[in-house]
């Protein structure tokens, strides 16, 4: 298989897992009995293929089956969601390293399998059997053992030594033989491998119905504490990590194993890592990791709030998750938006958020003030670069309460915050409808000019007070004496790297005509670009630009 055929591979997985999401969903009982395994892997593997969508659109050539492989590791390393969707991203790990040379064969297939199976053990803070690695380790013996030497043979006997073991874990553990089903997560694997063999072989293995002919029921936990001194785990934490090494990675690892379990710790095999435990205490496990590197991406969900909607003893299913948690029709969510400036405000209420000015510093404290005072049991908070992420996670972990579920996402600006609103749908789920948001956010790129106010030392240069700063993200990486001079070469820096659509957020204190001068030279310099213009009123800003 070359890159277009891998490439080929992941769609097909992103179909698979789309149909099979519901069957999934309805075997996840370990390590939590929160009905999404099948939803997690489904949007990591869309961030997989997004990822080697986005490096194709900017390259010049077709893309190499590694750099298809590699992408769709580190896409999928970021977008990681919940546990199983961690180690997915090392599956795709495997895969990249095992392409590293060459094209994916029956030889580089078993390779890939194998390690991705010690790269999912290594992950692990405590590798349970009956789960997906262990699927995961007999589908790389079967690879291994298979005496052909064509691909289309060995992926399918990866795939039917993965469907054995996967009929095979309730009787290797205790919650799934309880609960009568077969391993949620080891169910998305097959499906990955069948996928495979539909795509080599041309056809789909028949597999047996694994949806439980019953609904599962696992009953709620109460928020407790041990014998031994540690409370039930009531947060799932999730963050990315980079600016680390292999040692921090390790001293985190055990950190998070003392904080509480399913502790997951994976890379790309390039600069990004991901994390996920469920704990007690979600700010000791973000402090840890803010003391191992620097975080990203950092998202809390609460076990607790699900649970105590309902009273003790009360059965959770994966039919009450849904019908319990969600009224009927579209969702009571709500979006607050954190703006600075009249007319970006203006934007904001427009496109239906709520709005906390910040004309002046915003805290933690009024953040959390607007928070509560939302009428809506869902709250999505587009915070725009408002706060460190430190302040926001206090304030999600805060804002959480048995009532009300709150998910803040990545808008580092008020541009990103806008094309996270083009896309919201209250017809979702709130976890489908914040992923959608967030990667919207995360898929523009934004920029800023400002004018200098006092001699300084940026990574490009000292420059004087009045100086034109172009900005890419928080880095200063342009300085001209003539602000609009300084604008338009960051125009050129920021569309070097491709882009359709610019949004140009005009501030204050801009210079007059600056705005047609902008857009001008995008028509210029790059036809075919879509460029729209907003009054922000915001000030600091002379420009935020964002470009999609």
């Amino acid at each position: 298989m070359d890159g277009t055929a891998l490439l080929r591979w992941g769609r097909t997985c992103v179909d698979g897992l789309a149909d099979r999401r519901e069957e999934i969903n309805a075997l996840n009982v370990f390590p939590i009995p929160d009905a999404d395994t099948g939803t997690n892997l489904l949007a990591t593997m869309r961030a997989a293929v997004a990822a080697v969508d986005r490096k194709a659109s900017i390259a010049s050539a077709a893309l190499s089956v590694h750099e298809v492989a590699a992408a769709m590791a580190t896409g999928a390393t970021i977008g990681a969601r919940g546990n199983s969707g961690i180690i997915l991203s090392q599956v795709l790990r495997g895969i990249a390293e095992a392409v590293r040379h060459g094209p994916l064969t029956a030889s580089t297939l078993r390779t890939a399998l194998h390690r991705a199976s010690a790269l999912v053990r290594e992950a692990l803070s405590v590798p349970i059997e009956g789960t997906i690695l262990t699927v995961l380790d007999c589908a790389a013996a079967s690879a291994a053992a298979c005496p052909d030497d064509s691909l289309a043979d060995v992926a399918l006997a990866a795939a039917d030594g993965a469907a054995k073991a996967l009929g095979d874990t309730p009787s290797q553990l205790g919650v799934l033989r309880e609960a009568g089903v077969v391993d949620a997560g080891a169910r998305g694997l097959v499906v990955l491998l069948d996928s495979l063999v539909s795509i080599t072989l041309g056809e789909v293995p028949a597999r047996p119905e694994y949806t439980p002919r019953e609904p599962v029921t696992v009953r709620a936990a109460e928020p407790s504490v041990s014998e031994t001194g540690t409370a039930t785990p009531q947060y799932e934490v999730m963050y990315l990590l980079a600016d680390t090494d292999s040692e921090q990675v390790a001293l985190l690892r055990a950190r998070l194993a003392e904080l509480g379990d399913s502790v997951v710790i994976v890379g790309d095999g390039a600069r990004s890592w991901s994390a996920h435990v469920h704990c007690a205490d979600a700010g000791a496990a973000v402090e840890a990791g803010i003391a191992a590197g620097t975080l990203s991406g950092i998202r809390i969900e609460s076990f607790a709030a699900s649970h105590a909607e309902m009273p003790s003893g009360h059965l959770v299913t994966p039919a009450t998750l849904d019908t319990e948690k969600a009224p009927a029709g579209p969702a009571d969510r709500g979006i607050l938006a954190v703006a600075a400036g009249a007319g970006a405000g203006v934007l904001f209420e427009d496109a239906g958020a709520v709005v906390l000015g910040a004309d002046g510093a915003v805290s933690a404290a009024a953040l959390l003030a607007a928070i509560r005072a939302m009428p809506n049991r869902e709250v999505l908070v587009l915070p725009n670069g408002a706060l460190p992420a430190h302040d926001l996670v206090a304030v999600g972990v805060a804002a959480r309460d048995a009532h009300r579920d709150v998910l803040l996402l990545p808008s580092a600006s008020m541009v990103q915050g806008l094309a996270a609103l083009a896309v919201h749908d209250r017809g979702r789920i709130a976890v489908d409808d914040a992923f959608a948001m967030s990667e919207a956010a995360a898929t523009t790129r934004w920029g800023s000019l400002r004018a200098a106010q006092e001699r300084a030392l940026t990574m490009v240069g000292t420059c004087a007070a009045g100086d034109g700063l172009g900005l890419v993200g928080h880095d200063v990486v342009v300085i001209d004496h003539d602000v609009r001079a300084a604008g338009l070469t960051l125009l050129d820096r920021m569309l070097s790297f491709g882009g359709e659509l610019v949004t140009l957020l005009m501030g204050a204190a801009a210079p007059d005509g600056l705005a047609d001068e902008l857009a001008a030279h995008i028509g210029e310099s790059f036809p075919g670009v879509e460029v729209t213009v907003y009054s922000g009123g915001q000030h600091g800003d002379l420009v935020q630009i964002g470009v999609e």
